[in-house]
């Protein structure tokens, strides 16, 4: 019996011109799984001129790589794929990250990722140790985060 992992791809700033292409990446990937995909943008109100959506699937199949694959080469893109135990993070500064992350989310360091950090000195080895994390990535997509909670806040407060 196949269990079903859940999918979630959340795009947070997409410039207004690359949306077609950005819609016909997801497509390309999650339409095999889902059929039509229903992509409804709304305004990012930190980037003129960008939208942002979410979308969540239910599958077996892990594209997850697949879909960041498709998605990463259109540079001005912010996104992150969360799928089973993989998380992909892009931002057009940083490029891609991805890592394992457990049930809770938190990010799962390997044995080598540890034991290349413990041989730089003190400073290079935190360094080594937040790009594992991907601690830039989770700077710059905070803000983001937030603003998805900012409007929740908002319509609860009506």
């Amino acid at each position: 019996m196949n269990t079903l992992n859940r999918g979630v791809l959340t795009i947070h700033s997409c410039p207004m011109a690359l949306i077609r292409h950005v819609e016909w990446s997801i497509e390309s990937v999650l339409g095999t799984l889902m059929g039509r995909v229903q992509i409804d943008w709304r305004t990012q109100p930190l980037v003129a001129g960008t939208q942002r959506t979410q979308i969540e699937w239910r599958s077996a199949k892990d594209v997850s790589a697949e879909l960041a694959s498709a998605l990463k080469s259109w540079h001005y893109l912010r996104f992150e794929i969360f799928f089973g135990q993989n998380l992909f993070r892009h931002t057009a500064d940083l490029g891609m990250h991805r890592a394992q992350i457990d049930e809770m989310g938190n990010i799962q360091i390997s044995e080598n990722q540890i034991r290349f950090a413990m041989s730089k000195l003190d400073d290079q080895m935190r360094e080594t140790l937040d790009v594992a994390l991907g601690t830039e990535w989770e700077v710059e997509l905070e803000r983001f985060r937030g603003v998805d909670l900012q409007e929740i806040a908002q319509l609860r407060a009506i």
